[in-house]
């Protein structure tokens, strides 16, 4: 009985870790910065690791030009390759925490969230 309450006690101490690495982790990916462009650097999106959109560049070319249909098309490309560098990021900011900690289940969901992201092809581009 007494082991089972140190191995409580264990995860209770491992929990508030976590929580305070999950903290220190969130502000980091917050101030952390990736870009995606697409049509050539026609279209640019900057967004930070938590996966929020901050700002979006459109060559006044297109829109001079009323080139509409290529904006649209253009313009969620970038978005989801942006978010796709941010879940990147948050990805291996949770896999470094996540290290040394021995909750139940743990690994595997990390190996998980892995395995998705190596189906996904925009995942193979780097953030800046």
């Amino acid at each position: 009985m007494f082991k089972e309450l140190g191995n409580i006690a264990s995860l209770l101490r491992q929990a508030q870790q976590f929580g305070g690495k999950m903290q220190a982790i969130n502000d980091r990916l917050k101030a952390q910065r990736v870009m995606a462009s697409t049509g050539g650097g026609m279209v640019e999106v900057e967004a930070n690791g938590l996966g929020e959109v901050l700002r979006v560049r459109i060559d006044p070319t297109l829109v001079e030009r009323g080139e509409r249909e290529m904006i649209e098309d253009l313009l969620p490309s970038a978005v989801n390759q942006a978010l796709a560098k941010a879940k990147q990021c948050h990805f291996e900011a949770m896999k470094s925490i996540t290290d040394g900690l021995s909750f139940p289940g743990l690994d595997e969901a990390i190996s998980k969230l892995a395995d998705a992201d190596d189906d996904d092809p925009e995942q193979d581009s780097k953030p800046v």
